[in-house]
């Protein structure tokens, strides 16, 4: 599949590059995205969740009144569940929400999720471009070429360049990825992937071995 390559300026170039169908251009696999996805949110997730439970409770273990004959029902402590400020039945506790997904998997999910977006027109290839010191207008003009002010803007570079990564950073829609961390979740999340020609190498390198 051939697409035209774009400078930093929004203008087509006089040429164009080559995408693999092996990783752009497959029948996307919806199941395989979202386990993909389910196991990024999951990962992030903290499970520093807690609650108190009754032997976890402080408070007095006084029997409140006695068993029989009050005509009301029996209460063995003030930290009861019933009871206001009480302890939780069976509340969460922290614990690690981590699990694990096959290799071929989570390649399947990156592959269908970037032929997602080449189909759905959501990706663009541009020239390498650098910049000489950061500066946050230089990627808003850049966005702004490319018409895509009000889109969810993943920048995918070859590499970590400080100077591109520093500029985007003050920018809440717009996010710059290397190559070799680009995973389904970020794919999904953008409305525009906007794709260095060197990073394609380096995203078919890391999908298909």
């Amino acid at each position: 599949m051939e697409v035209e390559v774009y400078n930093i300026k929004g203008v087509k170039t006089d040429r164009k590059v080559n995408l693999n169908d092996a990783v752009f251009g497959i029948e996307p696999n919806d199941h395989a995205i979202y386990l993909d996805v389910k196991q990024f949110m999951a990962n992030r997730r903290q499970g520093t969740h807690a609650t108190l439970e009754v032997s976890m409770l402080s408070g007095s273990t006084r029997k409140l009144h006695r068993q029989k004959g009050t005509g009301g029902s029996r209460k063995g402590s003030i930290k009861s569940p019933l009871f206001r400020g009480g302890a939780r039945v069976f509340g969460p506790q922290p614990r690690d929400y981590n699990f694990k997904l096959n290799k071929k998997l989570k390649k399947l999910a990156r592959i269908s999720a970037l032929s997602y977006k080449v189909k759905d027109n959501g990706f663009t290839v541009i020239e390498d471009f650098s910049f000489e010191a950061p500066k946050t207008k230089n990627v808003i003009e850049m966005i702004k070429n490319f018409k895509a002010e009000d889109s969810k803007i993943l920048l995918v570079t070859s590499g970590a360049d400080a100077n591109i990564v520093l500029s985007a950073r003050n920018l809440q829609k717009v996010k710059v990825v290397s190559a070799h961390d680009l995973n389904t979740y970020e794919i999904l999340n953008a409305n525009h992937m906007l794709v260095t020609e060197s990073s394609l190498k380096e995203i078919e390198n890391i999908t298909l071995n």
